[in-house]
């Protein structure tokens, strides 16, 4: 599985790559806080991996999963789970949403 840190997300949003960036815990959780321009597509529901194929187009399509630290289980679950289901460019931003807040990067809130 391939993990990718705050510098190579940073570097493939300001590059405009056609990536989809799914916030893989809770509806509530995402309300809270998530990375702009993500998607949320919690890992628990019963057709996450339906979903995801929707949402980007394919299991070819590039995909980063995270969710709320290093601390947390869900994203490197479901991109487990995304690659074992044959998606192909599953990548893990492994500090999530925290890392992402506490090197500068501003957090959305709805």
């Amino acid at each position: 599985m391939k993990t990718i840190t705050t510098d190579d997300l940073q570097n493939l949003k300001d590059r405009g790559e056609a990536i989809t960036l799914i916030h893989t815990l809770s509806v509530d959780a995402f309300a809270e806080s998530h990375i702009p321009d993500s998607i949320n597509i919690p890992r628990d529901q019963m057709d996450f991996t339906e979903k995801v194929e929707q949402a980007v187009g394919g299991k070819s399509q590039p995909i980063v999963v995270y969710c709320a630290s290093s601390e947390c289980s869900s994203s490197t679950k479901a991109a487990k789970e995304l690659e074992s289901q044959g998606f192909t460019n599953v990548a893990e931003y492994v500090g999530g949403a925290q890392a992402w807040h506490e090197s500068g990067h501003a957090l959305e809130h709805v």
